[in-house]
């Protein structure tokens, strides 16, 4: 951003503090202009460094606050545009202008902020000489001091300023043959003195405090790391002779409680190492590394080691990818250095041991180590698998579990290096594997089964054999390794395979063959389940093999052919096998990397890949020779069980299905819906031959009308053929067939199948031939009756089928009407159009029940608003005006189709063609306009709606007739309602939610047809119910409906301010079954005043206001003079006044005088009390309550409620001797 934009912005300022520096902006422009100089930085420059001197300058012994940081933030802003040999050969006057506004006892921290922009961008551009003064005099490093005093500042956005300041200055360092910049030893020594002082002043703390183990808060200490981490984010790094103070700096920290302050050093250092991985300052490294390693504590440090190992641990992996070769070469001292640490008896320690050692393995280990190791690479490979194999000796017994990772990091890394130099690895767990006694089984098998893919599974068997074929005394059997080679084979020898496994397998096979038929004991279950174990592991040996074209050859591939014919149980990992050989190969094939990067990971290049794959090809037409024939002798029998079932007498299939009701969860589903699924997912495998049997096994299973669910699955079948090419050209040839299955089994359709039937009737049309369409019109009417089904997954499929045949029929050809079913034998041949399928369709408008003329209303409709644009003028006004008709019907069900298709035909059709219909629409429209059974009023309210803003008022109102204008009248309010509402929410500058509600509420239907025809109905409800005034004008009334039909509304009132947390506990009592009432709120009357601007009360004047008080000075008041004698006297010598008795005791009267046991009544006179006592009748048992006729009775004691201590009373009178009488 230029700075004349930075200074518009200021000129127009939108915040009450920002209105003083515009201020200040203009008059330094004035001067500027006064005096005709150009607006340029430098000007700019110089007269707010003489405006600063005078706002700087102490009048009355303080500094103007406002004008002085008004006039830094401009010079802030300024002063980067400055040219760079100005601000350098006035650096001193600079920095002497802004030193008050810097050092000030009360400097606030805006003005703070802006002084430290300006020694930012003054710093900035200085050279070498100006850098080599000492700080003494006037010069950057004294600046630079001021600055490093404000970055440890308690104010946050002070401090934070200033370090980004710091931070800036030292990534642009003068030109010098340097790597530091010249003030980098100066901020480091300040930095590193606070950090000291701030440590040593929190161990005081610490010290002083009671409770030692209780973490504190270290403000100090930690803005000092964060400091100390500006400073060593600087493009040359922390200074190389401050590295190894800060180090052992960070390290004291890192022994704290607090684990934010760790944190914080861990910070310093992860900063310290990423920013010696580029070249310009790895130079640094080898001296931070030796600093570290010299800070090495002791093996029982459980606070401080962790925190040394993770810095260790990340500072050898930037320096791996420094130097990778002289990393490597350390590594053995480093790996047996921390390894000693994994007989420690902290967990802590050990684990922070055993990832430092994986890290060391991950990182440190170059791949070219691996692809080409010379003899000094094998003998560090050498040594570091000597200490891990060290780690497996009883002195880490306790450590194990962590060692096992380092094994498993180690195996990874090694790759097939690892063999022959992690043998005695192997052997000692598989040793410590087979104890009965030994606990980490799981963690011994996920180093075993890492072994196996980096050594491969030749190399393992040869360290722990199986032992099962011939077993030798004293070697125990080691079966529990075969799930192993399962899981963990891979990119191996498959000669290995042919020559340990493929003969085991038939050794134990021979065994299950030679039990004969005897009962199966379980020494041959387990022999046949080593069988199933060991061709289990042919997939993962077919997974990228080393030796593909040697081992398998012919020979191979009959064995093969042999085990898939002869053994089905084996089929499926074979043909996994054999899918794994073809994809791994194909997936080198067309990966995107190098050969080195792909021989690294797999030891096959791209060009071993294909040679496999051209080895493939050459035995591939024999293999799948075999795999069709099984595939076809599979489906052979599939169908032949299926037709078997299905022969099943209904008796038969009672008995299933009620098995299948008693115990549901175990029972499994019939037969017949087993092998229907299976057949279904062969089908677009088969030949053509094939195709025949299927289509026969479909025509028995379609007229299953008593088992709906296998009836389903045959449907489901025909559109399964067309997903594939060979049942594609199968239903064309046998499109005719099909026609006939399907109207003959018309009549047995189940309700649950018609979905799938409307689907399979789709397939079969799109498959049509142009001399076949007289199976559209022998099937429309189903189609069409199915546009009026209950489930909305059959009506979207028959409306989908409705567009597929007018596609179909707008294609051309002949109908032969001959052919369809229940028409003349001489009947002519039409030509297939789109008016033609119309005129189908509508015949349907004839039908005997008022559902099938509803259902084709509804096609219609669809069919008119797909293909308008396609029929001709004279088709769809003639559509219009039959429906026009249907309005006038008393039948519901075709007047709300009725509906449907005027809202299409308002909506979709133009204008010239809808509106000289309008004269007989309205008034058949206004007909159903108060009916409000299945929504008609608010139906026909929207359709009048959409009219009156297609058409306009006028042309509406042209035609409707006197008693529907109210309606137009409603509508019209309605709209300008919404207008101006929309208007206010806009001036109110809302937030962005009524968006959002636009956009959820766009993407409420799936299509523009379902919007066309049902849309903006619940809006219409909305404003329907909007127009009650009902609901308070204070409140907001929400309404949740139960799901039940006829349930009554539950409504939430609401504030106008606040929405209603329903986790309230008083939510409840917003929560009402009713409608709330409106209330008229009080309306604010103008206070009464005399002539003299005295507040009146009670004028008697308004005789309307019978609500007045009354303030008159009577003389009854005793607010008035004469009232108050009048009292004072009643006091004394009243009825009620204390008088003496004998002996001077205080006697006072409590008798009362008749009338005075009535309460009185607040607001009202005695006159209107009793008046409304008197009126207020008593009903006895059987009267009346309410009325001229209630029954009136005076007062009686004996009616009210009896007081303590007074008998019950039966009858209304009370004995003397307590009895009745």
């Amino acid at each position: 951003m230029s700075l004349a934009e930075r200074l518009e912005k200021i000129r127009s300022p939108k915040l009450q503090n920002q209105r003083e520096t515009a201020i200040v902006l203009a008059a330094v422009e004035d001067t500027l202009k006064d005096e005709k100089h150009s607006q340029s930085p430098t000007a700019y420059f110089v007269a707010l460094l003489a405006l600063l001197g005078q706002a700087t300058a102490p009048s009355n012994g303080s500094i103007n606050k406002d004008l002085a940081t008004s006039v830094v933030y401009l010079l802030d802003l300024v002063t980067s545009y400055v040219p760079a040999p100005l601000l350098r050969s006035k650096f001193s006057p600079i920095l002497t202008s802004l030193a008050p506004a810097l050092t000030g006892q009360h400097a606030e921290a805006p003005l703070l902020r802006s002084s430290v922009g300006c020694l930012e961008s003054l710093l900035v551009v200085q050279d070498a000489a100006a850098w080599a003064q000492p700080q003494t005099q006037i010069s950057p490093r004294r600046a630079v001091a001021g600055l490093l005093a404000l970055a440890s500042d308690e104010r946050p956005k002070v401090r934070k300023r200033a370090q980004e300041a710091i931070t800036m200055i030292l990534k642009n360092p003068p030109p010098s043959p340097s790597l530091d910049h010249p003030v980098a030893d100066m901020c480091a020594e300040t930095a590193l003195k606070t950090a000291g002082e701030a440590l040593a002043a929190s161990k005081e703390k610490k010290r002083k405090r009671k409770d030692h183990t209780q973490e504190h808060h270290d403000p100090g200490l930690l803005h000092t790391l964060h400091l100390v981490k500006t400073i060593a984010t600087a493009p040359g790094g922390w200074p190389s002779k401050k590295i190894e103070p800060l180090c052992e700096f960070l390290m004291q920290v890192s022994r704290s409680n607090n684990e934010y302050l760790t944190m914080s050093a861990f910070e310093v250092f992860e900063v310290m190492f990423a920013g010696m991985a580029d070249n310009f300052s790895s130079s640094k490294l080898p001296r931070l590394l030796d600093a570290i390693s010299e800070l090495q504590p002791s093996q029982n440090d459980s606070q401080l080691l962790p925190a040394w190992l993770a810095v260790v641990s990340r500072g050898y992996d930037v320096s791996a990818q420094i130097s990778p070769g002289d990393t490597f070469s350390k590594l053995p001292a480093l790996f047996s250095t921390v390894a000693e640490y994994m007989s420690s008896a902290s967990h802590n320690i050990r684990v922070s041991a055993s990832e430092c050692l994986i890290s060391f393995l991950v990182n440190c280990i170059p791949d070219n180590v691996i692809t080409e190791a010379s003899v000094f690479d094998e003998k560090v490979l050498e040594q570091i698998t000597q200490t891990a194999v060290h780690l497996l000796t009883v002195r880490y017994q306790g450590a194990w579990m962590e060692v096992f990772n380092v094994e498993v990091a180690l195996f990874e890394a090694l790759r097939w290096r690892a063999y022959p130099l992690a043998r005695d690895i192997v052997s000692t767990i598989g040793e410590l594997r087979a104890s009965d006694s030994f606990n980490g089984k799981k963690e011994a098998d996920a180093v075993l089964g890492k072994a196996i893919s980096a050594m491969g599974p030749e190399a393992v068997l040869e360290i722990l054999p199986l032992n099962l074929a011939k077993s030798k005394k004293g070697q125990p059997g080691r079966a529990w390794l075969l799930p192993l080679l399962r899981d963990n084979v891979t990119n191996t020898n498959l000669m290995h395979f042919k020559s340990e496994f493929v003969p085991l397998s038939e050794t134990m096979y021979q065994r299950v063959i030679d039990h004969g038929d005897a009962d199966r004991t379980v020494e041959v279950k387990i022999f046949e389940t080593i069988v199933h174990q060991t061709w289990a592991l042919f997939p993962g040996y077919c997974n990228l093999p080393l030796d593909l074209a040697v081992a398998f050859d012919q020979k191979f591939a009959e064995l093969v052919s042999n085990l898939l014919y002869s053994q089905p149980d084996l089929r499926s990992h074979i043909c996994r096998g054999l899918q794994t050989l073809v994809e791994s190969n194909q997936e080198i094939r067309v990966v995107e990397a190098t050969d080195l990067e792909i021989s690294l990971r797999s030891r096959i290049t791209k060009s071993d890949a294909q040679a496999n794959l051209d080895h493939l090809a050459q035995l591939a037409g024999n293999l799948l020779a075999v795999l069709f024939n099984e595939l076809l002798e599979t489906f052979s029998r599939v169908t032949d069980m299926l037709e078997a079932s299905l022969n099943e007498t209904p008796e038969q299939q009672q008995n299933e299905k009620q098995l299948s009701k008693e115990s549901p969860a175990s029972q499994m589903p019939p037969t017949s819906h087993t092998l229907m699924d299976l057949v279904i997912t062969l089908s677009i495998y088969l030949p053509l031959p094939s195709f025949p049997r299927l289509l026969t096994l479909t025509s028995r299973t379609l007229p299953m009308s008593q088992d709906p669910q296998l009836q389903k699955k045959a449907y489901k079948l025909i559109p399964r053929l067309a997903t594939s090419a060979n049942g594609s050209l199968a239903l064309k040839t046998r499109n005719q067939d099909l026609q006939i299955l399907l109207l003959s089994s018309a009549a047995t359709a189940s309700a649950p199948a018609r979905r799938d039937r409307l689907e399979a009737v789709a397939t079969t049309v799109d498959h049509l031939p142009q001399s076949d369409l007289h199976f559209i019109p022998s099937i429309l009417s189903e189609v069409v009756i199915a546009t009026k089904e209950v489930n909305e997954k059959a009506r979207a499929a028959a409306f989908d089928l409705l567009i597929l045949m007018s596609r179909k029929m707008s294609e051309g050809g002949t109908i032969e009407q001959s052919k369809i079913p229940h028409m003349d034998a001489d009947a002519p041949t039409v030509e297939a159009n789109l008016e033609e399928f119309c005129t189908m369709v509508s015949a349907g408008l004839v039908g005997s029940t008022p559902h099938m003329v509803s259902a084709s209303i509804t096609a219609l409709t669809r069919i008119l608003y797909e293909f308008h644009g396609m029929l001709r003028k004279s088709v769809v006004e003639d559509f219009i005006s039959t429906i026009d008709l249907f309005l006038t019907s008393n039948n519901r069900e075709i007047v709300r189709s009725c509906l449907g298709f005027t809202k299409v035909a308002i909506t979709a059709l133009e204008k010239e063609i809808v509106q000289p219909r309008l004269q007989s629409l309205v008034p058949a429209l206004l007909g159903w306009s108060k009916e409000h059974k299945s929504h008609f009023r608010a139906k026909v309210k929207h359709i009048f709606e959409r009219m009156v803003r297609r058409f306009g008022v006028t042309e509406v109102e042209r035609w409707c007739p006197e008693e529907g204008k109210a309606l137009i009248s409603n509508i019209q309010k309605t709209k300008e309602r919404k207008k101006r509402k929309k208007s206010e929410a806009a001036a109110a500058a809302a937030d962005g939610d009524d968006v959002e509600d636009q956009e959820k509420r766009r993407g409420k239907f799936e299509s523009e047809y379902d919007e066309a025809i049902y849309g903006s109905e619940e809006d219409d409800s909305d404003s329907a119910a909007s127009s009650d005034n009902e609901v308070p004008a204070n409140k907001s009334v929400s309404q949740r409906t139960n799901g039940s039909k006829g349930g009554k509304g539950t409504y939430i009132i609401e504030d106008s301010e606040e929405p209603l947390d329903l986790l309230d506990r008083n939510a409840l009592s917003h929560i009402s079954t009713s409608k709330p009432v409106q209330f008229k709120a009080r309306t604010k009357q103008k206070a009464k005043t005399d002539v003299d601007g005295k507040l009146l009360f009670g004028s008697t004047n308004d005789a309307g206001d019978d609500h007045a008080m009354i303030m008159d000075d009577e003389p009854g008041d005793e607010t008035t003079l004469e009232g108050g004698i009048n009292a004072y006297v009643e006091a004394i010598k009243g009825r009620d006044a204390v008088q003496r008795g004998r002996g001077g005791r205080l006697k006072f009267s409590n008798k009362r005088q008749k009338g005075e046991d009535r309460m009185d009544i607040d607001g009202e006179d005695e006159e209107d009390g009793q008046r409304k006592k008197d009126e207020a009748g008593v009903v006895g048992k059987g009267g009346q309550r309410g009325g001229s006729k209630a029954v009136r009775k005076k007062f009686d004691p004996k009616s009210q409620r009896r007081g303590l201590g007074v008998g019950k009373v039966r009858g209304g009178r009370i004995a003397k001797a307590g009895g009745r009488r």
